[in-house]
């Protein structure tokens, strides 16, 4: 038995759940005791409550929104732009060699995945008036990092010495597993815009 709630796009399919499932939805709240589902709760902007200022960053001209992927819907969003004091902060979820229509771009190609990475970033950044300049933090995970490290490394110089970067980002490389078997790669960044130029941009 699906039980939905109100809003579109929301179910939970009873029968497959565990009886530990059940226990910990209960216990988060969103089933009753006699497990039907509950109405969410309020968010704090609806209680009247402050909150960080955001908004999702997209660039579906060259890379879909993750909950528009045909296999399944994705639940995240392609990044995240915050407000903090002066500074717009940009969260850049992992970001891989996908295309506009959220298929796997150079399947075992790892060089190639690396610049279709680097265009998606590159795009998503510039949605928001930054640039790789702006960027100071890197998150790399590699599928096989003793394999493929060296190549990964040099694309990764090559496209830094040609923006010029001064200092370069702060960076650490992670082996994982990644969400598909032939994505090779993915990188997530933060970059930090002062608002002077934010404003100067948008006057």
């Amino acid at each position: 038995m699906a039980v939905n709630t109100t809003e579109p796009g929301i179910a939970l399919d009873l029968k497959r759940l565990s009886e530990d499932e059940l226990e910990e939805l209960k216990a988060l709240g969103m089933l009753s005791v006699d497990g039907t589902l509950l109405p969410r709760p309020p968010s704090p902007m609806e209680l009247g409550l402050p909150i960080i200022s955001r908004r999702a960053i997209s660039a579906p001209r060259v890379l879909n929104e993750a909950y528009d992927y045909t296999h399944y819907p994705v639940s995240f969003s392609r990044g995240l732009r915050i407000e903090l004091n002066g500074v717009t902060q940009l969260l850049i979820s992992g970001t891989a060699s996908v295309d506009e229509e959220g298929r796997s771009a150079h399947s075992g190609d790892l060089r190639a995945q690396c610049w279709r990475t680097y265009h998606n970033l590159t795009r998503l950044l510039e949605a928001e008036g930054a640039s790789w300049h702006d960027v100071v933090r890197c998150t790399c995970y590699l599928r096989d990092i003793e394999r493929d490290y060296k190549d990964f490394n040099a694309v990764r110089t090559a496209f830094f010495r040609w923006l010029g970067l001064d200092p370069l980002p702060a960076s650490t490389g992670i082996q994982a597993r990644l969400c598909r078997e032939d994505l090779l790669v993915e990188i997530e960044l933060i970059a930090l815009i002062p608002s002077e130029r934010q404003r100067e941009r948008s006057g």
